[in-house]
């Protein structure tokens, strides 16, 4: 890639890591929290410095070392006027890390997509709770506390995620169907999942650089996008901050959250296989067929 090419697409990153991630910064700078759009820069390690970095992927070198910044960063190697990701070395330091992702996302996008969920794990995470000890206290639950609780023992709760469940009360963890663990994760993750659509962002960042920092931004997008759907379907009332609840305790928004879950699902598969693609571009990995339909 020439030096005016590289240039050009790097500004063109920053100003589209700088579009999402402003309003975060500056509520960071006041001190201010937010219960939907914090989440992205807390629960994920990437920070948003590290976001703006612009990376063009295994496989793209850039013309123009000497004025490329990418000379000082980790991964990446010169050869006269050429930068370029060293492969040999990021598969040394992140074989195993490859190989996870890869059959995690290859058994995921080959397992039969489950839309019947409806975000319950939210109402899972707060079921029985003081109020005091709810993660978001300084907003109220739209059905109030023993609203909140009914709706979660009417329903049949089937999360298969584990970074979902691990959050789920005492009282609530008996109530789902499944329960996953960290070392199920590669046998129960399946492409409806709200959560593992949010993680393509978490796999996709700890790829960098050998993964585009354009396809890094796609997860992250399509990550907000999940958490957008992912708090307004919660028990909590965001209407001051203009989040109209999906009220999934009723058929119509039972509706509502399948249809945008499927909507997600289609953008999550696409991902998944660009990412695939990703990692296969890079030596060394071991291909992991798709598991059986289970």
């Amino acid at each position: 890639m020439s030096e005016p090419e590289w240039r050009e697409r790097t500004a063109a990153h920053e100003a589209r890591v700088d579009a999402a991630t402003s309003a975060h910064l500056a509520r960071r700078r006041d001190h201010r929290k937010h219960p939907v759009e914090d989440f992205l820069f807390t629960y994920y390690s990437f920070k948003p410095a590290q976001l703006r970095r612009w990376h063009p992927g295994a496989g793209t070198s850039l013309v123009g070392a000497a004025r490329a910044p990418h000379v000082d960063w980790r991964f990446y190697e010169v050869d006269d006027d050429v930068v370029r990701v060293d492969v040999d070395a990021f598969t040394s330091a992140r074989s195993d890390t490859l190989r996870f992702v890869r059959e995690l996302l290859v058994r995921t996008a080959g397992r039969p997509a489950r839309f019947g969920c409806f975000g319950l794990h939210e109402w899972a995470m707060v079921y029985r709770l003081d109020p005091t000890d709810v993660r978001h206290s300084g907003w109220p639950l739209r059905l109030g506390g023993p609203g909140t609780d009914a709706v979660v023992e009417s329903h049949q709760i089937a999360c298969s995620h584990f970074d979902a469940y691990r959050f789920f009360t005492p009282e609530a963890a008996p109530l789902n169907a499944l329960t996953p663990t960290r070392d199920s994760q590669t046998a129960l993750e399946q492409q409806g999942c709200l959560h593992a659509g949010m993680d393509l962002y978490k796999w996709a960042h700890k790829l960098v650089p050998a993964v585009s920092s354009d396809l890094v931004m796609d997860c992250f997008e399509l990550a907000r996008d999940i958490r957008t759907l992912d708090m307004r379907a919660a028990p909590y009332d965001l209407r001051e901050l203009g989040y109209e609840p999906v009220r999934i305790e009723t058929a119509e928004g039972k509706a509502e959250y399948a249809a945008a879950q499927r909507g997600f699902s289609v953008r999550g598969q696409a991902l998944r296989a660009r990412l695939v693609d990703a990692i296969d571009a890079v030596d060394g990995v071991t291909v992991v067929e798709a598991a059986p339909h289970a």
